[in-house]
């Protein structure tokens, strides 16, 4: 899968040494007591003078090498990227401890130039330091996706739209691969502008994935000078390192074009609707910004890419992990057979899975917990920073045992505690067997041995769309199981055609780990199920897509 996200290049492994942000860079214990100064750093790798643990990081496939070190130092280890620190936290205690519970002094972000101050002036959720701004953002997100808001409001979106996924699935089987990725991105669109995705050559969808690509081209290993680490770098010639500053102020011109317009959009129809001149649609995430603006002081750039942020989070994030839950399904026809067994006994031939049956189809959540175990889409989650110095952050000691200064990058390695149990390479929605709770209900837990997954984050930069996207999840994998065969395909010979899902080869590196084009067989399951699809079809156009533009 082509299409990433923009911290896919932001956070390959080569631009990890540009996330530590320069004055933190000495990492220096001045701040702290004597007592904490007598403390070790947690234990790591052999380091060289000047550039530490850099030459030992791999360019690709850093959660792989990170779990193997764990394996070595500990569920926390150090790495020196150049003079400053960060530290791996592959253990499940460790990020109760330190990301939730410490969530306040944990919740800051590594600083990159290039992404931060170039591209998107330091408007982007994702990338944004934890202070004001931030705070602001989350509190307009929060009781738009807060789980009641979706029940509520969105829920009816997400149930048409899954019902228009298996529609795509019916009438081009050969096309998975675009059909995953237009539902989410539809329904995301959908909740925050009001304009749908019908198909996957929609402008504004063609339009981000081509803006995603030339973010990732920006950022990619080489592509600007290390400036976060040696910042005299930003006073030579540009020109010198390929005009990555012009190259990256082309991509923020992009994105704001892009972002802007969908806000343009949304300020087109309410001025319609004033004139009387446009049909009453639903409030979106949007109008919800604009009409608390007053409020929320927002500029109109922080407009733009709050509403742009969510584009981009919504749209790659669950279709693939939908593409995972549909490789594990097409190899493992028992776990197959299982799932409609329960899937028959609750729904007939007569309508689809819907979210009211979730509590009856425990296995269908297990298949969903194990997949977002087996092929986490976030292997490497997105790094949090203690507070710097500027920030006010002291620093923090880690059980009792070692210091961590501020400014320090974490890493949850969610890759290395997804595969600390038996056979881990295995898919055994089983593991799950009696674990059906939300994964909200499991992250908020003090439980953390139950956690079920680490793919919505930890702490308080946990995915705010977490029920939303768990809704998604469930009824993509249950309306897909109830409806279709899936299997591997086959050749000219009729010999089955493997499905690479070796975490090495199958899929591609970056922050988020993506299934490459596979091919596999998806058929009905009968006419009669095939009638209702096109039916349920033929009433969420009529009764849900009719109100989006």
């Amino acid at each position: 899968m082509a299409y990433l996200l923009p911290v896919v290049a932001l956070l390959g492994v080569g631009v990890y040494l540009a996330l530590i942000r320069s004055s933190s860079l000495l990492s220096s214990k001045q701040g702290a007591t004597a007592h904490e100064k007598a403390l070790p750093e947690p234990p790591g790798p052999p380091r060289l003078p000047v550039i530490g643990n850099i030459h030992q990081i791999p360019k690709t496939g850093a959660h792989r090498h990170f779990t193997e070190w764990a394996k070595t130092y500990g569920g926390i280890f150090s790495l020196r990227m150049g003079p400053a620190l960060a530290v791996v936290v592959t253990d499940r205690r460790l990020v109760r401890e330190m990301l939730d519970r410490k969530s306040a002094i944990y919740s800051a972000r590594p600083h990159s130039y290039v992404s931060h101050d170039l591209i998107t002036k330091g408007a982007h959720l994702l990338t944004m330091q934890y202070g004001d701004l931030w705070r602001k953002f989350r509190r307009v997100l929060h009781p738009y996706f807060m789980e009641s808001a979706i029940d509520k409001v969105h829920l009816e979106l997400v149930e048409a739209e899954q019902i228009a996924m298996i529609k795509d699935f019916l009438d081009e089987p050969g096309k998975h691969m675009a059909h995953t990725r237009r539902t989410s991105n539809s329904i995301i669109m959908s909740v925050v502008f009001g304009v749908r995705s019908p198909d996957a050559t929609t402008s504004h969808m063609r339009d981000l994935y081509n803006l995603m690509e030339r973010w990732s081209a920006v950022m990619e290993t080489g592509s600007t000078p290390p400036v976060d680490i040696f910042p005299f770098l930003k006073t030579l010639p540009e020109s010198w390192f390929g005009n990555w500053v012009q190259r990256g102020l082309d991509v923020g011109q992009r994105m704001k074009t892009l972002y802007s317009g969908q806000k343009g959009l949304v300020l087109a129809r309410r001025a319609a609707q004033l004139k009387g001149h446009a049909n009453d649609q639903p409030a979106t995430l949007m109008d919800e910004v604009l009409d608390q603006q007053g409020k929320l002081q927002l500029t109109n750039h922080q407009q733009d890419f709050l509403g742009g942020v969510l584009m981009e989070g919504g749209s790659d994030t669950v279709s693939t992990m939908m593409l995972v839950v549909l490789q594990a399904l097409c190899l493992n026809p028992d776990i197959v057979e299982r799932a409609r067994r329960d899937i028959d006994a609750v729904v007939g031939e007569d309508s689809t899975p819907r979210w009211e049956h979730h509590d009856k189809l425990p296995y269908i959540t297990q298949i969903v917990k194990e997949a977002m175990r087996w092929r986490p889409v976030t292997p490497l989650a997105f790094p949090h920073a203690l507070l710097s110095a500027e920030q006010g952050g002291e620093g923090d000691i880690v059980d009792g045992r070692f210091y961590l200064p501020p400014g320090t990058t974490v890493f949850l390695n969610v890759w290395g505690i997804h595969h600390d149990c038996e056979d881990p390479d295995r898919f055994d929605p089983d593991r799950y067997d009696g674990r059906t709770k939300t994964s909200a209900e499991y992250a908020a837990s003090s439980e953390y041995e139950l956690r079920d997954h680490y793919v919505f984050g930890a702490g308080r930069r946990i995915c705010p769309g977490i029920h939303l996207a768990e809704r998604e999840m469930f009824l993509g994998t249950a309306k897909l199981l109830w409806g279709f065969n899936m299997e591997q395909a086959r050749d000219g010979k009729g010999g089955m055609i493997p499905i690479d899902t070796d975490p090495v080869t199958g899929y591609s590196e970056g922050f988020l780990v993506c299934p490459k084009d596979f091919d596999c067989s998806i058929t009905p399951r009968s006419e009669r199920r095939t009638a209702t699809i096109l039916r349920e079809f033929e009433e969420a156009s009529k009764n849900v897509f009719v109100r989006y533009k």
